[in-house]
């Protein structure tokens, strides 16, 4: 898709409602950190009209008003997505502050692009052209936006909403919080515009929805913040912020994806640049994941796993039983283990010489910290974590039974134990063999196709940041049709992506 496919109908800029939040300052936690300059969580969710509600008249005076309306009353229980990422001189530590008249940018665009070919499930599309629809969220060395928004119309058809927020404010329980809040939000506001000609109600959110900022919640015994503060600015580690380019603190997003000194960087077709990328969504129906399922289970007992490198004393002791077949597998497992096989099978499928894979996955630490957390803390919360199948595993024959064990095993083996350091050298240590290094991001937990603004579910919902991870990472979602199925999508080579779905769909064919 071309820019000239897209027009700027307006910009403008979204605040709280005037006089009704006070100033907010929250200090960064190790797990903040982690993403300081990470590439913007960023999302598209498409959303279908008929003809009268996508008419661009009707839809300028009628729906972005009540879009603009209800996020504005969602920005007063979420001030810090209207503020900055800061990193104060007097302060150690970065900081999301919001100060009253801070406000989000909101762009209102047009495109005569296809709304269906953006919605369309059978048939990979340049990666390129879904950018268009996503905001550029601003940052500098002093400041960045926390949060920008771009509502594009496709006239006669529907709209889309791109979201592009900064990493280091929210993971993507927070994200997906935040949007579902403003959903529920905008619902409310379109229900009393219909029902009463009085004053407006002020809208107000479900007790899942009202974030937590309590930042005292996250405690750090091991210091790791500073450690990873000393990643990003290694000035820190002295004590001081001046510097070299290379070492002075700063909170501007990365241009590239951020690889720290040690990390493996050999290039490959499997990491094209972005013009050379196609982007696509797989489908696992429910009974694709029971088929999988019966298929891991009936060779569980007869493939041997390898044994696991404890990452803790205490899931050292617990690893035992393990590996013991489980009473059924969740469909996070089974959508993981077969995707990332399928994956796996491409790439060395394109690239012979790439035989050696490692996979890891972000675990959501709010259950897992002594004590928990509320599911409503706002910020993140999450750490990757690798899985302990050996490199050759996933493309051996018996290679989708030995990954989703390994997925298995480390989903109940992990402990609250601070075991960030032996993650990190264990990531490293594969990288440096030679091994491909595949990633998962979100998750179908989520349920991100149950936010519905007011007209309807989403037609179709991409994380779009995966065309910048650093590694090859599939995002996962629920499925859009609320079967309890799954969405993978995938950001790879038009010749990876096409023996992919090969694979991937001749593996689901009935045997």
């Amino acid at each position: 898709m071309a820019v000239e496919n897209i027009k700027v109908h307006e910009e403008s800029n979204v605040a709280p409602p005037p006089s009704s939040t006070q100033s907010l300052s929250l200090p960064f936690t190790l797990y903040d950190t982690l993403f300081l300059r990470f590439p913007s969580i960023d999302w598209i969710f498409f959303y279908s009209l008929n003809a009268q509600q996508s008419e661009p008249s009707f839809f300028y005076a009628n729906v972005i008003p009540k879009l603009k309306a209800s996020l504005s009353h969602t920005l007063l229980h979420y001030p810090p997505l209207a503020g900055n990422i800061l990193w104060p001189s007097d302060s150690t530590i970065p900081i999301i502050s919001y100060t009253p008249g801070d406000a989000v940018s909101v762009v209102v665009a047009e495109s005569n692009a296809e709304f269906n070919h953006f919605i369309d499930y059978s048939v990979p599309h340049e990666a390129t052209e879904s950018r268009f629809l996503v905001p550029h969220l601003e940052s500098s060395d002093s400041r960045a936006s926390a949060l920008a928004l771009q509502i594009t119309l496709f006239p006669n058809k529907g709209f889309s909403i791109g979201i592009s927020i900064h990493h280091a404010a929210v993971d993507g329980r927070s994200s997906t919080m935040f949007i579902k809040a403003w959903a529920s939000l905008c619902q409310q506001i379109i229900m009393n515009y219909e029902t009463t000609s009085q004053s407006v109600v002020v809208p107000s959110l479900v007790p899942e929805l009202e974030p937590s900022f309590d930042r005292t919640l996250i405690k750090d015994p091991g210091n790791w913040n500073r450690f990873l503060l000393a990643k990003w600015c290694p000035n820190i580690a002295n004590g001081n912020s001046d510097g070299d380019d290379n070492g002075k603190r700063t909170v501007k997003i990365l241009p590239s994806p951020p690889r720290l000194k040690e990390a493996f960087s050999a290039t490959s077709v499997i990491k094209p640049t972005i013009e050379e990328a196609v982007r696509a969504t797989f489908v696992l129906t429910r009974e694709d994941l029971e088929k999988i399922k019966k298929r891991v289970f009936s060779k569980w007992d007869q493939v041997k796993d390898p044994e696991p490198e404890p990452e803790s004393e205490s899931e050292s002791k617990s690893t035992v039983n393990s590996s013991s077949k489980p009473p059924t597998l969740s469909s996070f497992v089974l959508a993981c283990a077969y995707s990332v096989v399928c994956i796996a099978k491409a790439v060395h499928g394109v690239e012979k010489e790439k035989q050696k894979f490692g996979f890891w996955f972000p675990v959501d630490y709010r259950a897992r910290l002594e004590p928990p957390i509320p599911d409503t803390y706002f910020g993140n919360c999450v750490w990757s974590h690798l899985v302990d199948a050996e490199p050759l595993d996933f493309i051996k024959e018996e290679g989708l039974v030995l990954v989703a064990k390994s997925i298995n095993r480390k989903v109940k083996t992990l402990h609250k134990e601070e075991v960030f350091g032996k993650s990190s050298s264990r990531f490293m240590a594969l990288a440096k063999e030679g091994a491909e290094m595949l990633g998962v991001s979100m998750s179908n937990k989520f349920m991100v196709y149950e936010t519905d603004f007011g007209w309807g579910k989403p037609a179709k919902v991409d994380i779009i940041n995966l065309d910048r991870a650093s590694n090859l990472t599939m995002g996962l979602l629920d499925s859009k049709d609320g079967d309890g199925g799954v969405e993978v999508g995938l950001v790879m080579h038009q010749k990876v992506m096409d023996l992919f779905g090969t694979i991937f769909h001749g593996g689901l064919k009935d045997e």
